[in-house]
């Protein structure tokens, strides 16, 4: 069994531990749980508390190395009690007083949006950067972060190819075209081909520092690319990052459906909100006659939508001229009806969450 056994795996047994004092959250949203280890016959994990004399502190580590060896009886299981660092500590407040506070000085961001797949290939990164495009063209300030750290993408359908600078307070994010800021691994290498070979642990920091060390400033909207899968990065994301939603984008194979699923289930365990599904590649548009022609079969996104409970948002064909802005950098002049469909269905349920957050707050 134990050859089955990864650190993603224990992060997901690990969602279904609940704080005793806070029955609705768990042990990885509050951050608890830092740091999974495996070697040779050995799992370590870290368990973060708010204070070394934390009443609770016995019976979460009985309970943590209980929940593990369920899954890995033939592995030693050991829990390293750590106490929480500043931020961890300012985190797991915000999250048990009920709201999430965000005082970083490099960032004033009002809504984080992350796009997500589960598997890849079906264009997650160019609907990532399809969003960004159509939010500023209706005016509004908007930021893309690559968190794909061994496959980044979004530097070159933007164009970007120059090297962020650093600031008086962090680094200072490169500006596309239109004005969307840009952050992704590939723009801090020297050489464009060049692999990014790191585990898991490496690439949850550089996720984490590009959220507290970039100077994003003031934005309306900033949209997190996700690598596919349901795996360390992906984790990070929705540990670390205070998300307002998540968009899914498929194809229209079952295939893709059944990946899609299993990414829509992971945000669901995290406690993070769907908005929508977006089924890329649909379909093809005859130039002559204007007809569908459904080249991967019938639509199967309804199905996945309505299994998972959550709208399909929109249909994206499958288009030459897409696929050419991309190539060449120019993304930011795609225009469609049905991206524009799309994009009103993001803002509606931005403007939708935000009034109801607003609401539930008592005026002071």
């Amino acid at each position: 069994m134990s050859n089955v056994i990864t650190e993603s795996s224990i992060f997901r047994i690990l969602t279904d531990v609940m704080h005793p004092d806070f029955p609705d959250r768990n042990l990885v949203v509050l951050g608890m749980i830092p740091d999974v280890y495996i070697e040779n016959d050995l799992i370590s994990v870290t368990l973060a508390l708010p204070s070394l004399v934390d009443s609770n502190d016995q019976a979460l580590v009985n309970i943590v190395k209980q929940s593990i060896e369920q899954i890995a009886e033939d592995l030693a299981v050991r829990v390293n009690v750590t106490q929480m660092e500043p931020d961890q500590l300012s985190k797991f407040s915000a999250l048990t007083d009920g709201s999430q506070v965000d005082s970083n000085p490099l960032r004033h961001i009002n809504t984080v949006i992350a796009v997500m797949s589960g598997k890849g290939g079906v264009g997650k990164s160019t609907i990532a950067g399809l969003l960004a495009s159509s939010l500023r063209q209706r005016g509004f300030r908007v930021g893309v972060l690559d968190a794909d750290i061994t496959g980044p993408s979004i530097p070159m359908i933007f164009g970007a190819h120059q090297m962020p600078i650093a600031g008086t307070q962090g680094i200072v994010p490169v500006c596309s075209r239109t004005g969307i800021k840009l952050m992704s691994i590939n723009l801090l290498l020297s050489d464009k081909d060049q692999p990014v070979v790191w585990r898991g642990p490496l690439i949850g920091r550089a996720i984490q520092q590009f959220w507290e060390e970039i100077e994003w400033g003031e934005l309306d909207f900033l949209i997190l690319d996700l690598p596919p899968g349901t795996a360390d990065a992906s984790l990070t994301v929705m540990q670390s990052f205070p998300l307002d939603g998540i968009v899914l984008v498929t194809s229209p194979q079952d295939l893709a459906g059944l990946v899609v699923r299993k990414a829509a289930n992971m945000a669901k365990h995290l406690g993070i909100q769907l908005i929508g599904l977006v089924e890329n590649m649909s379909h093809i548009i005859c130039p002559k006659c204007g007809e569908r022609i459904f080249i991967f079969g019938e639509s199967q996104v309804e199905n996945s939508a309505e299994m998972i409970g959550t709208p399909v948002l929109g249909n994206l064909p499958l288009d030459t001229l897409l696929s050419v802005l991309c190539d060449f950098g120019k993304i930011e002049d795609y225009h469609s009806e049905e991206l524009d469909h799309i994009t009103d269905q993001l803002i509606d349920f931005v403007s939708t969450k935000k009034a109801m957050s607003s609401k539930a707050v008592p005026a002071r």
